[in-house]
């Protein structure tokens, strides 16, 4: 740690600068730390939301704006590259990075800056100390078998560079733990959400709805805040809708998806094969998305592949009873039949009886509601996510005992 009036330098480096869970973690940890003790910068791809909030927070920042998700070796060279001369000029105590692209690259970048360091100083004890976290594996994403395969070996390649890496839940571990050698070097540290200003029902359906609103207030809602992405199986949350029609009157319920991606225009169309452009709404990207959750009765979040999801956990702090894909950690939040529902994935016959289920049971939705958000409140908090954060960056600072 450091000692006097010096801080710890952290370097936090991401993929991508849009919004999403990865992003949220790098903003919380960012803007949460005591700047008493740290001095903290953020190196990222883009100019998305991230970039403006972190920007409205005070926080310096870098833009990297070869940094992307795809692969493009000329690119991913230059990002290299460009990463090096960064961490060479910042010297920073703690590079921490976030997501597959950055965490692979920047930790080579982040190894050979070391090796540099030391060629030049002959002083082991200014090593950086590299961290990274995994907000769930790239690997368990619909893949090829190469594909995945090079994605397992760029992961423990990641996770070997890497002085520690962070997971954001016990099935990332449990993951990563099986992978040879490494299992030393990993440590979970949940996720968690700082508190959130609700608005009223009315007034959230109202923004996502407009006029709409008014003629569906007695309407139950069902909704979800996600990336129009693959791997969020929203397909399977719509085909689920579809196969409602025939147990429960269509129009005392709706689904509205709040979010925006690449997968709008399929999912438009899915939509209007199955006629249901009356009883779901794409509402897009909305500022503040978290704050509109008291418009739903129930949330949704039918992914394929997952970490440890926010929303998840915002919705637990709104009291809605939530309906989700037994993924990545979402287990650890959830406990079936008690704090919600869980269902396999790409499963909209499961997903429809489970929606039946609560949509015709009020009470359940209640006891659920409550039960998660008594679990989110306790286990869950931003204050404890970052106290864990901490105690890890103040052990790993005896840079001298590295390896």
């Amino acid at each position: 740690m450091s000692t006097g009036n010096k801080k710890t330098k952290i370097l936090y480096v991401i993929t991508k600068s849009n919004w999403g869970g990865a992003q949220r973690y790098v903003y919380d940890l960012a803007t949460s730390l005591q700047k008493s003790k740290y001095d903290v910068a953020v190196v990222f791809g883009g100019e998305g939301e991230l970039a403006k909030r972190l920007g409205d927070a005070g926080v310096p920042v870098i833009s990297l704006h070869e940094l992307g998700r795809d692969i493009k070796i000329f690119k991913d060279i230059a990002s290299f590259f460009t990463l090096l001369k960064i961490f060479l000029r910042e010297k920073p105590d703690i590079i921490h990075l976030n997501s597959s692209k950055a965490g692979g690259i920047g930790a080579l970048a982040a190894r050979i800056c070391n090796l540099l360091s030391y060629l030049q100083t002959k002083n082991l004890k200014l090593k950086t100390n590299i961290i990274f976290t995994a907000h769930g594996w790239a690997f368990n994403e619909e893949r090829g078998t190469i594909s995945r395969f090079l994605i397992v070996c760029t992961s423990w390649l990641t996770i070997a560079l890497s002085h520690k890496t962070i997971t954001v839940s016990d099935f990332d571990r449990d993951q990563a733990g099986r992978m040879l050698f490494l299992n030393h070097k990993i440590i979970r540290i949940h996720n968690g959400v700082r508190t959130i200003k609700f608005l009223a029902k009315n007034s959230a359906r109202e923004i996502l709805l407009g006029e709409r609103a008014t003629s569906l207030n007695k309407t139950l809602w069902i909704g979800t805040i996600a990336e129009l992405h693959n791997n969020k199986g929203l397909p399977f949350a719509i085909k689920a809708i579809h196969l409602l029609k025939e147990k429960i009157n269509i129009e005392k319920f709706v689904l509205v998806i709040i979010g925006e991606g690449e997968e709008r225009v399929p999912l438009e169309k899915l939509i209007e094969e199955l006629g249901l452009h009356h009883n779901v709404y794409l509402v897009g990207k909305q500022e503040n998305a978290s704050s509109l959750l008291r418009a739903f009765d129930i949330f949704i979040l039918p992914s394929i592949k997952e970490g440890l999801p926010y929303v998840i956990l915002e919705a637990g702090i709104a009291g809605l009873s939530v309906l989700a894909s037994a993924v990545g950690g979402i287990s650890e939040i959830i406990k079936d039949m008690t704090s919600g529902i869980l269902v396999k994935p790409r499963n909209p016959d499961e997903i429809a009886l489970a929606l039946h289920f609560l949509l015709t049971n009020r009470q359940k939705r209640i006891e659920f509601g409550a039960s998660l958000k008594e679990k989110v409140v306790h286990n869950f908090s931003l204050k404890k996510m970052t106290e864990e954060t901490e105690i890890m960056y103040n052990f790993n600072d005896k840079r001298s005992t590295m390896r």
